[in-house]
């Protein structure tokens, strides 16, 4: 393994940015740092591509490789791609069962699938910027015409522990889903999450497991962070994550509004 390297994976919102997208310049400084001391410095998001690229251009750093969609698309530099990057791995799934067994559960939901282009197709309600630029709506049935990276569904009249208690009901075996902070379902290829496509990189990367640090504040970050203690490596919760998301951490840093990220960074 290469040496004392570190691989450092950092989650987008909440962690890297604060909730009204709010980037620190304590932050910045921090990652700067640990990239200057020969440290890779990456991103791992449940963001699609192109609500990913743009932060790396905020934070101003290029690593070799970008974790998107919640590790159903893994990007790897390449200069002479658009936007210096492309797709080197990418994860699909058949969204017609998930999608035909959720709907009688939850008929006044929301619907969006995320292709392995970017494109979100979406039947309902979203907030805005919440699918980003590429979006189209269609019927319901058009949901299912494509392969898809992801499907996201959202239910704002549910209370978020009756969202969770008709999740449970639903017997999602067939794919990997995480609740988010408000009754926000992502669901992604089975066995697929952020954790997957890190391995992928660490092996890429010849880095040791003792050398991981991830960090991040949302239950899509479980798999991550739960991945890098049981490496031997660093698996850090934001001061605001969620009681389940601290249950796997093996330290917790403050709160995104108190320059959490930059306060964990400072420990590198």
């Amino acid at each position: 393994m290469t040496g004392s390297r570190m691989l450092i994976a950092l989650d987008i919102d909440g962690t890297v940015l604060h909730e009204d997208g709010t980037l620190p310049d304590e932050v910045v400084a921090e990652v700067h740092r640990v990239r200057d001391a020969g440290h890779e410095v990456m991103l791992s998001t449940g963001r699609s591509v192109a609500m990913t690229l743009p932060v790396l251009d905020r934070l101003d750093i290029t690593p070799a490789y970008v974790v998107a969609s919640n590790g159903a698309i893994l990007l790897k530099r390449d200069p002479d791609a658009p936007m210096g990057y492309r797709r080197h791995h990418v994860e699909t799934f058949d969204p017609t069962e998930v999608l035909t067994r959720i709907r009688p559960h939850l008929r006044h939901a929301n619907y969006a699938v995320e292709d392995e282009t970017g494109l979100y197709r979406y039947t309902g309600w979203f907030p805005d910027g919440a699918l980003g630029a590429v979006s189209e709506e269609v019927p319901f049935e058009q949901l299912c015409s494509e392969p898809a990276t992801r499907v996201v569904v959202i239910s704002p009249g549910h209370a978020m522990d009756e969202f969770i208690a008709v999740v449970e009901l639903m017997g999602l075996h067939q794919v990997s889903y995480n609740v988010g902070w408000t009754a926000w379902l992502d669901i992604a290829p089975d066995g697929v999450n952020k954790s997957t496509a890190l391995e992928r990189v660490r092996q890429a990367l010849d880095i040791a497991g003792e050398n991981v640090v991830c960090i991040g504040d949302g239950r899509n970050d479980i798999e991550m962070l739960s991945w890098a203690v049981q490496h031997g490596g660093r698996g850090i919760a934001m001061g605001q994550a969620p009681e389940d998301v601290v249950a796997v951490a093996s330290e917790v840093t403050g709160r995104d509004t108190e320059n959490g990220l930059a306060q964990a960074l400072a420990t590198i």
